[in-house]
């Protein structure tokens, strides 16, 4: 599995739960359409982690960058629905950092084949 992270936080003047409630929207219509494993919403607590890190943390899993470029390639069509939840989540968003990562050892990984 890998897992496409966002951290962002909301422009000033959104409230926090209007804010999740887009992003859920958008997710939940990625995840419906399969062209995501599913996703998570985290918020930071008690103001512990990196300031350049955002508030929020979105985490969305996918199966491979096959899938990640079906979501990216959905997105990019502009096409209703997508386009119109996308940019509820976008025009709401400021401060964002993406990264990529994938669980480890992942199964691509030949276990034991190391040389020291």
């Amino acid at each position: 599995m890998d897992i496409y992270h966002i951290w962002c936080d909301p422009k000033s003047g959104v409230s926090d739960l209007s804010f999740v409630d887009k992003v859920n929207a958008y997710m939940e219509h990625l995840k419906q359409s399969g062209k995501i494993a599913g996703f998570r919403i985290t918020r930071r607590k008690l103001g512990l982690g990196p300031n350049e890190l955002g508030e929020f943390h979105i985490m969305v899993e996918i199966t491979d960058l096959a899938q990640l470029d079906s979501a990216f390639e959905h997105v990019a069509s502009r096409a209703e629905p997508v386009e119109g939840l996308h940019h509820g989540v976008n025009s709401l968003a400021t401060n964002l950092t993406f990264a990529l990562y994938r669980d480890f050892p992942d199964a691509v990984r030949k276990i034991g084949e190391e040389k020291f």
